[in-house]
């Protein structure tokens, strides 16, 4: 992360907002890229630099939400063309996988949404899946945006509390490995769930 902050307080600020804007929507397109590093840069300039809270928390919750439109548009996309998906999308799998997907989204789509921004690396398919199942992009924009209004808040309060780049990153990665975890147990309990079913 040093050297995300290094380079943001090289240019200009304007440059760097608009840069933690762009990486909060990469992650939501090419979610292997670091796009939380950066976020995590903007935070911890806020909080030692001088950097303007309200216009880091503004930049990376308006990435989030631009992104999250684009994989809710992309999952869209993939319904409306249902019809021409490649063999190994319709197959008994495949098809459970999907309604199963979508049934979850009617029942608890706005707790879906509303948890994306708090899940690390999962968020993009939350967005995507809520694409699928039809769910309104008022709705998207509502419960995508409180998620991650709330998520740059607190790491926002957690980057003042703690006050160095060391700190807040290593109290993020634990986070991150907690959070991985508790949705892993959480897919493989669904699993074996919806396997017991059958």
């Amino acid at each position: 992360m040093d050297e995300f902050v290094q380079y943001l307080q090289s240019v200009d600020v304007g440059v760097a907002y608009t840069l933690l804007a762009l990486a909060a929507f990469a992650e939501y397109i090419a979610p292997p890229l670091p796009g939380d590093a950066v976020a995590l840069a903007g935070i911890v300039l806020a909080a030692t630099a001088g950097w303007s809270p309200l216009f880091v928390h503004l930049s990376l919750t308006a990435g989030s939400l631009v992104g999250g439109h684009a994989a809710w548009a992309f999952g869209r996309g993939l319904a409306r063309r249902e019809g021409r998906w490649p063999g190994w999308m319709k197959g008994a799998r495949a098809t459970r996988l999907l309604a199963r997907t979508r049934q979850a989204f009617e029942r608890h789509g706005s707790v879906i949404l509303a948890a994306n921004r708090f899940l690390p690396a999962m968020r993009a398919f939350f967005f995507v899946g809520a694409g699928l199942s039809a769910v309104p992009l008022r709705a998207v924009y509502l419960w995508g945006g409180l998620s991650a209004a709330l998520w740059n808040a607190a790491l926002l309060a957690l980057g003042y509390a703690l006050g160095s780049a060391a700190a807040l990153e290593d109290a993020y990665a634990t986070y991150a490995i907690a959070a991985l975890t508790l949705v892993l147990v959480a897919a493989l309990a669904w699993w074996v769930r919806g396997r017991l079913k059958v």
